[in-house]
């Protein structure tokens, strides 16, 4: 697959993220809490965390600077609370495109209320679980990622809580090399 094509299919995924119907839009929360819910790796999580974040499709892309962009929801003792916006900027050498969910678990009230604070960001320290069916590396918010169909109970990474805070992603698609520096920034808009 060429580049303009992994290219193309990020960018259409990233459009139709942003204007699907409310409906589908519910569908794909439940869709993704499933995925996650049926992990060996997050099961745990699920149970004990005091809540959690999920964006169930973040487009990301670059060709030296690149981005990622996602919508989610936030939840506190399994309750719907609030919405939230994930943004990420990246400089450095990249190439490609991918389509994944992302899932971040409060271990506490102080993690989700630094979450929920306007403008939280993780930085380059943080790292992310990789839940896939095929080869595919851990990935913090910087470093190397390639990527793979997810839906399997494989994880690469230890799984633990950084800041009150343990993120997975499952790769939906696409192929992506990194080496570059950016971190995650997340809005918060109370329901």
């Amino acid at each position: 697959m060429s580049l303009r094509n992994i290219l193309t299919i990020t960018l259409f995924s990233l459009l139709t993220s942003l204007s699907v119907g409310k409906a589908y839009a519910d569908d794909s929360y439940a869709e993704a809490l499933k995925s996650f819910k049926s992990v060996d790796a997050t099961a745990p999580f699920f149970k004990n965390a005091y809540g959690y974040a999920i964006f169930p499709s973040v487009g990301k892309g670059g060709f030296v600077i690149g981005g990622a962009y996602g919508k989610g929801r936030v939840y506190k003792h399994g309750s719907w609370v609030g919405n939230s916006t994930l943004i990420q900027g990246t400089l450095g050498f990249q190439l490609g495109g991918q389509v994944f969910s992302e899932i971040i678990f409060f271990k506490n009230k102080d993690a989700y209320d630094d979450f929920t604070k306007d403008g939280f960001e993780f930085g380059g320290e943080a790292s992310v679980v990789a839940i896939t069916a095929g080869a595919s590396a851990s990935a913090g918010t910087t470093g190397t990622a390639t990527g793979a169909s997810g839906g399997s109970n494989n994880a690469t990474g230890k799984a633990d809580y950084y800041r009150g805070m343990a993120t997975f992603t499952i790769a939906k698609g696409g192929l992506m090399y990194q080496a570059t520096l950016g971190g995650q920034k997340f809005s918060f808009e109370p329901k």
